[in-house]
């Protein structure tokens, strides 16, 4: 699949490591002046948008990450499961589940002022692979849910954010049955080298998956730092 990375992608990042600066008061009139222009209070900068996709294999919490963080009712695109799917969708592991994401997940967290963050969750499926291109336009980075007890559902999202140079994280969701790995041990599992961060998250928790974002925010940040010096011309 092609990749499609945003142009503007340099200058959002600078604009959303920047703290948003308060506006300075207008210099006081001269104490004679017996009346003085009424100064017009300045208007606050447009926040910087960024747009950030959640990943990983079938029922591993993306519907639930996005809706748990989300300051907005997300947009879901859940269908139930029928039986048409049982030859298709690998239910392995998640047979409880009885509904699945058809097209995308739609949220949006404010992470701190001027830093608005726009959640695209992608479906799970094989067959619903052909969005993710699509999905994945403009797209500053990634986070890629991966579940302990399926843990080879996640390669295939790794290689796609791999291949296409989009920065992501890896986000552990912590199910009551699944396997109790250690951050390291799930780096060496998925062959992640010492590039992206591996977290361990509550995907239900909105603390945790606000934690996850913020993660991933300063891991896109210290990637196009080092993509700026390395393109630098030599002195």
């Amino acid at each position: 699949m092609a990749s499609k990375r945003s142009d503007g992608a340099g200058s959002v990042v600078q604009a959303a490591a920047a703290s948003p600066s308060a506006s300075s008061p207008a210099s006081s009139p001269d104490s004679s002046s017996a009346e003085s222009a009424p100064v017009p209070a300045a208007s606050a900068p447009a926040p910087v948008a960024v747009k950030l996709l959640v990943a990983g294999g079938f029922g591993v919490g993306k519907t639930t990450l996005v809706g748990a963080v989300s300051e907005i009712r997300p947009l879901q695109t859940e269908e139930l499961l029928t039986d048409r799917g049982v030859h298709v969708d690998d239910t392995g592991g998640v047979e409880r589940k009885t509904t699945t994401t058809v097209a995308m997940d739609f949220g949006r967290i404010t992470i701190r002022a001027g830093l608005v963050l726009y959640l695209f969750g992608t479906p799970g499926q094989d067959r619903f692979w052909f969005m993710w291109d699509e999905l994945s336009y403009g797209a500053l980075g990634a986070v890629v849910l991966a579940d302990t007890r399926r843990l080879t559902d996640s390669f295939a999202a790794v290689d796609y954010f791999e291949n296409r140079g989009l920065p992501f994280v890896v986000a552990v969701n912590r199910f009551e049955d699944g396997y109790d790995y250690t951050a390291d041990e799930i780096r060496e599992a998925l062959d992640l080298g010492e590039g992206p961060p591996v977290v361990l998250c509550d995907a239900r928790d909105r603390a945790s998956g606000k934690e996850v974002l913020t993660t991933l925010m300063k891991h896109i940040l210290a990637v196009h730092r080092a993509r700026r010096r390395s393109s630098a011309p030599a002195l």
